[in-house]
């Protein structure tokens, strides 16, 4: 219900985002990743497309030139300074609006709004067998370890505290995680 009445309030934002991601750069709007949800099925996350169609080539050429960078993308997954990401890209992630598509996940039941991080299957292996909990249940648009430290943190203790979400879920602590997601996006925190 409520990702329905959301998504409806959003929509006209949605649209304009659409445009301005079309305008920036060559390719789709929407993005579709493979993710694990739910007992390990795997399914597509829409978000929108925050990289150029070569961001993968690019990626690789800068970490086989750079050390440095190579360390901190297999700690953190991921590089704030990603060289495939768009102009448009950089302001979408800031404020996490390239998951909002996802609200089209949740609605299908592949997501929920709140739950674990819905992890690649590349990550399995460093997952630690942590995964055999955080699979237990659906995935989340937002998270405890999203407004807890949003992505300032190495990929290990993010599993920890999705593994604590799962082993401490009660209907109160998702109120939390919500009424925390609104300042974390709106400050813009983290990248």
């Amino acid at each position: 219900v409520l990702t329905s009445i959301g998504g409806l309030l959003i929509l006209p934002l949605l649209l304009v985002l659409g445009v301005i991601i079309k305008l920036d750069s060559k390719g789709p709007v929407l993005h579709r990743q493979r993710r694990l949800g739910q007992d390990g099925v795997r399914f597509s996350a829409l978000k929108f497309r925050t990289m150029y169609l070569n961001a993968d080539e690019l990626l690789e050429k800068l970490l086989q030139t750079n050390p440095a960078l190579r360390a901190e993308w297999n700690a953190f997954h991921k590089l704030p300074d990603h060289p495939g990401i768009t102009r448009v890209g950089k302001l979408l992630r800031k404020y996490s609006l390239d998951e909002l598509p996802q609200l089209w996940n949740v609605f299908v039941g592949e997501m929920c709004l709140v739950g674990p991080r819905p992890y690649m299957e590349r990550e399995i292996p460093d997952m630690e067998q942590k995964e055999s909990i955080i699979l237990r249940v659906r995935p989340g648009l937002t998270g405890i370890w999203q407004v807890t430290w949003r992505n300032e943190s190495t990929f290990e203790p993010r599993l920890q505290l999705d593994v604590e979400y799962v082993r401490n879920w009660s209907p109160w602590l998702d109120m939390y995680v919500l009424a925390r997601t609104v300042p974390v996006v709106l400050g813009g925190t983290g990248t």
